[in-house]
């Protein structure tokens, strides 16, 4: 025991004659290069940021996602730290904090003697300050020259921060075990609660992991933590940080965990919010710009790459997404498309936006959405079918001509040359109707007047009335007589075309609708925002009459069953051919809702149709 205690001793003089001599020699060679110098060469002390969790909000101000990958961690400024953790750490790690200048020659001293007196590691010689240093910037190697950086290091360190700014700096750097990164997120994760709320016994108990994160885990092994936190406490009250009283009653107190997992919910929303957060960087730091000038391919991949490394570190910083979600028009609108399409080889997509705030209140990716998966909402162009012709065929048609809505029609067949070849459309069932009124001929879909409107109209002055709405897969190929019944080649997304149908509902103005309100700081400080953007898609006059003209569609045309009472209800079902799929768009006076069913691998879907699922979840959501 002498010789393991004499050791130990002739150790420590060794050792701490070193670093006196290190930060006296480092203040002789001032003239060459000081020692900040070549640590700043290494890294930067003086600007040290941590990563923080970003938090996405819907439209009550409650948390839906909580966005971090490796560390979950909630950033708490110095004067947010609850008092009885500052304590805790300093009485058990560092009780000369507030006096040292970085390292403790008399602590690492005392810690040596400690430990050779019970031959085991009872005590560490490090200094909060060295222990933060190797959190940012160093290893937890055991050698010298890692214990030697450490020291050096922590000397800077301590002319560069306060003693307050480090405390911080050190309780939110600290790893609390599994993921969890400082007292915030920890008191969160396994207590359910913000730290202010702690308990003596809790902050105790907390402050018992970082010592040894695997050791004392929470979860796997509490008892061990709770043996730490008894020695926490004890040494809690040899410094006087807590009363004999407190003391007891700390001991007395029962710890419980109240494990609060990762704030993941509604996954097709906030996958959503990824994608359209991304869009909106874009559109405020210049990328879409870059992306519309890039020369080549790999230009472009290059400007996508630093597009979502500017993201992923913007979610670094602990910002707060602020959306329009509406939890409960979000989960109606998938437990109807479950109730509705309980086929397992059927997909199905619905998207109800606020045509006033032109907001997405609710986006849905398909049945068993999974976080990021592919999402049939937004990434997903289909054919439209007749859910086109109000916005391609009858409005342009209505604006162009000045045309009332009793005027009638030929719904009789038609043939056309269209590149040396016939192009002869049907009505469905090969029926002829002759003249009838626009009313008759758009709310029951038939195809031939829809054509004859389009030759009318001019192929290129339609498709003119498209440009406003932006959709992302509609070009040149797809000018033709055929786009009138919906034959594009890729067609448009459910919430490209829903977003579309929202002129009707706002006086023939178009409005791109959002999902993101805005963007702040941890602090509140906006940075992004989308601007309001309008377009005038065709007059008042023209918007008026497509709404009667909707309305009947649902009062005794093709949606019928989509009837809901409301003061206006209004929409244009669409159907592809073979019944690969199935749509409904429509608006009531608040709401603009779109509804898509149909297989992910183009199928017939024909024994669906007459059960009208697309229809049933539409009145779903709106009644």
């Amino acid at each position: 025991m002498l010789k393991s205690i004499t050791g130990w001793t002739i150790t420590s003089i060794i050792f701490i004659a070193f670093i006196f001599l290190m930060i006296e020699v480092s203040a002789e060679v001032n003239e060459v290069k000081s020692l900040s110098d070549v640590i700043n060469e290494h890294v930067n002390l003086e600007e040290i940021v941590l990563s923080n969790n970003s938090l996405i909000y819907d439209r009550n101000g409650d948390v839906i996602s909580e966005v971090f990958r490796d560390e979950n961690r909630v950033y708490l400024p110095y004067e947010e730290i609850p008092t009885i953790v500052i304590d805790a750490f300093i009485a058990t790690e560092d009780q000369r904090f507030f006096e040292h200048k970085g390292y403790d020659a008399i602590g690492i001293g005392r810690a040596i003697l400690a430990n050779a007196r019970h031959d085991s590691i009872e005590e560490g010689g490090s200094t909060l300050t060295q222990q933060l240093v190797r959190n940012l910037f160093l290893t937890h190697d055991q050698t010298y020259n890692r214990k030697m950086s450490e020291l050096l290091y922590a000397y800077e360190l301590e002319k560069n921060y306060t003693k307050e700014e480090i405390i911080e700096l050190y309780i939110n750097t600290v790893y609390f075990s599994n993921g969890v990164y400082g007292i915030e997120a920890a008191s969160q994760f396994y207590f359910n609660k913000p730290s202010e709320r702690l308990t003596v016994a809790e902050a105790a108990f907390l402050s018992a992991v970082p010592n040894n994160p695997s050791h004392y885990d929470p979860i796997r092994n509490s008892e061990q933590t709770k043996l730490r936190q008894h020695w926490v406490l004890q040494k809690m009250l040899e410094a006087s940080y807590v009363t004999q009283e407190q003391y007891e009653e700390a001991l007395d107190e029962s710890v419980d965990l109240n494990i609060s997992p990762k704030t993941d919910l509604h996954p097709d929303y906030v996958t959503y919010i990824h994608q359209e957060f991304t869009e909106l960087v874009a559109d405020n730091e210049g990328f879409n710009q870059k992306l519309a000038q890039a020369s080549s391919e790999e230009a472009r991949q290059e400007i996508e790459r630093s597009l979502n490394e500017r993201v992923q570190q913007l979610f670094k910083e602990g910002i707060h997404i602020e959306t329009a979600l509406d939890p409960f028009l979000q989960n109606l609108a998938i437990k109807s498309i479950h109730r509705q399409v309980p086929n397992s080889d059927v997909q199905a997509s619905a998207v109800v936006l606020d045509h006033h705030s032109n907001e997405i209140v609710a986006i849905t990716g398909g049945k068993e959405y999974q976080k990021f998966d592919f999402h049939r909402g937004y990434q997903n162009p289909r054919q439209p079918g007749s859910a086109i012709k109000p916005l391609l065929v009858y409005a342009p048609y209505i604006e162009e001509f000045d045309v009332p809505i009793q005027s009638t029609i030929n719904a009789d067949n038609v043939c056309y040359k269209v590149s040396g070849e016939d192009y002869c459309p049907k009505n469905y069932g090969g029926a002829q109707y002759g003249m009838v009124p626009l009313t008759t001929a758009l709310k029951n879909s038939y195809n031939t007047p829809a054509v004859r409107i389009l030759d009318r109209v001019g192929i290129e002055t339609a498709f003119s009335y498209l440009d406003p709405f932006s959709f992302s897969h509609v070009n040149e190929n797809d000018y033709n007589l055929s786009s009138a019944l919906g034959g594009f080649s890729h067609g448009m997304t459910p919430l490209e075309l829903t977003n579309a149908y929202t002129s009707f509902a706002n006086d023939g103005t178009f409005h791109p609708a959002h999902g993101i309100r805005r963007v702040t700081d941890k602090d509140g400080n906006v940075l992004y925002a989308w601007e309001e953007e309008e377009s005038r898609v065709w007059s008042k006059e023209t918007n008026d009459k497509m709404r009667k003209l909707l309305s009947e569609v649902v009062k005794s045309g093709t949606a019928r069953r989509a009837q809901v009472s409301a003061p206006y209800s209004g929409g244009k079902t669409g159907t592809t051919n073979n019944y690969h799929d199935l749509w409904f768009v429509g608006m009531t006076d608040q709401y603009t809702t779109g509804v898509w069913v149909g297989k992910d691998k183009r199928g017939s879907i024909a024994h669906l149709n007459d059960k009208g699922p697309h229809l049933q979840i539409w009145r779903e959501i709106m009644r």
